[in-house]
């Protein structure tokens, strides 16, 4: 089983990679199409309509790509000043219950994602200005939380089966 386990892991984690690096090619073409649109306004006096709401629909899944690489590097802000004086067993304790609130809000935010991508998929929205289907920025998003819910519920039953002490 643990063999499995770590085998899952790995093979989510390359995916959690893959999205991040997804994530940042987005944040890139965010980054020259905004430059794009601020020179089109300034430089040439013609403003480009479609910045500022492509960008503003962008930031979603954007912001959702790197939730899952964020927990596989250990870079949530944390405050340990008075977990570092637990013992083993306590800190084991603290950690299991932190990734079952992160999974928690995980399931909670993949429901919430996937059922407005389907919401908006059958009701067929699009943008106002764009005019490109709603659900192609709210399928992404909704793709990287359930891979930051799988991921936090394999992470979790990791910490469960891993003896206090002995960490990864």
């Amino acid at each position: 089983m643990d063999e499995f386990l770590d085998r899952s892991i790995r093979h989510v984690e390359r995916a959690v990679v893959w999205a991040a690096g997804v994530g940042g090619i987005i944040v890139l073409i965010q980054m020259v199409w905004i430059s794009y649109g601020v020179f089109a306004r300034y430089g040439l006096g013609r403003p480009d309509r479609m910045v500022t709401e492509a960008t503003a629909l962008l930031l979603f899944p954007v912001a959702f790509f790197g939730l899952a690489f964020a927990l596989r590097e250990d870079a949530y802000p944390k405050v340990t000043m008075v977990i570092d004086h637990f013992g083993a067993g306590a800190r084991k304790i603290v950690d299991i219950i932190n990734l079952g609130l992160m999974l928690t809000i995980g399931l909670f935010f993949s429901y919430a994602g996937i059922s407005a991508t389907i919401r908006s998929f059958n009701s067929g929205v699009s943008s106002e200005i764009l005019h490109w289907p709603r659900y192609l920025f709210w399928a992404p998003g909704a793709l990287a939380l359930a891979l930051f819910t799988i991921y936090a519920a394999l992470r979790l039953i990791r910490e469960i089966r891993t003896p206090a002490g002995q960490g990864r």
